[in-house]
């Protein structure tokens, strides 16, 4: 499958959806009128409008057109605005990969291409940015997902790896469970280099790479792992939970602040960054 270029890699329509919607949602309590007010106005629905508030339905540059009558806005902020909604509806570097990339996970490729920072907190896995092509192949065989399936998936998740060497790389700040550094997943070769994996990529710059041992009990993430992803935009954080079935997106503020806090315990409880990478490598050499 053909590598997908890092400058378009970077771009995320769903980002620019996300920020229209925030941008419209403003220009609106900023002129003290309700979401039926407005739909009235232009002669909407006001379900329409308030999906268009919350980015789950793309909008239309005519749709903006309208809007920006309403509110009086004038160049070049009308520019901007209309520069958004037209990005906004561009197709994402990942519907190259049809499929592969299911609609429920969509969401988070894209805020993931354009986040600057990404905190993870892994129970069982190898965070996903982190994993060698025999980890993931092992992982989705579990999974019970047919062969042709786990290629294309795999070609997926290099892919967004891609991310950490960029000229633009968000800084990754992962903490995993000493479970996900000692579970045998592919057996001890796959295993030994997934871990040799870890150690290097710890050394990149924008790499920060903890460990949560066993020895500290019960932490504050029993319930499951978790993202949060920053923006330097000045968008709001979102966090991400996904579980078996389906996905969350937390982004309401004491939700986030809430994660963020977790997060804050997680790192603290971790083993420093040179005693994890000390005990990774520990691991590695024991499976020679």
């Amino acid at each position: 499958m053909e590598e997908v270029p890092m400058s378009t890699r970077r771009y995320s329509p769903t980002v620019r959806r996300r920020r229209l919607a925030s941008e419209l949602r403003r220009l609106r309590e900023e002129r003290g009128l309700t979401i039926d007010q407005v739909a009235a106005e232009i002669d909407w629905h006001a379900t329409k409008l308030s999906r268009f508030e919350t980015g789950r339905r793309a909008i239309q540059p005519s749709d903006v057109r309208a809007l920006i009558a309403v509110y009086d806005v004038r160049a070049p902020e009308s520019d901007r605005l209309l520069t958004l909604a037209r990005e906004a509806r561009q197709r994402g570097w990942w519907h190259t990969y049809g499929e592969a990339v299911p609609d429920w996970f969509e969401a988070y490729v894209g805020l993931e291409s354009e986040a600057t920072s990404l905190r993870v907190y892994e129970a069982e896995f190898v965070p996903g940015l982190l994993q060698t092509e025999g980890y993931i192949r092992a992982v989705y065989r579990a999974g019970l997902i047919g062969d042709e399936d786990i290629e294309k998936r795999i070609a997926v998740r290099l892919a967004r790896q891609q991310l950490l060497t960029g000229p633009e790389a968000p800084h990754l700040w992962a903490v995993v469970n000493e479970a996900a550094i000692r579970r045998m997943v592919g057996g001890p070769e796959t295993m030994r280099e997934q871990l040799l994996r870890l150690v290097e990529t710890s050394e990149l710059r924008n790499v920060t790479l903890q460990v949560l041992p066993f020895s500290v009990g019960a932490h504050a993430a029993m319930d499951g792992p978790f993202h949060v992803l920053g923006f330097g935009s000045g968008d709001p954080d979102v966090v991400y939970i996904e579980y078996t079935t389906g996905t969350l997106y937390l982004e309401k503020t004491p939700e986030v602040e809430r994660y963020t806090l977790m997060f804050d315990h997680l790192r603290a409880a971790a083993l420093p960054v040179e005693a994890s990478r000390t005990l990774i490598a520990k691991i590695a050499a024991e499976l020679e």
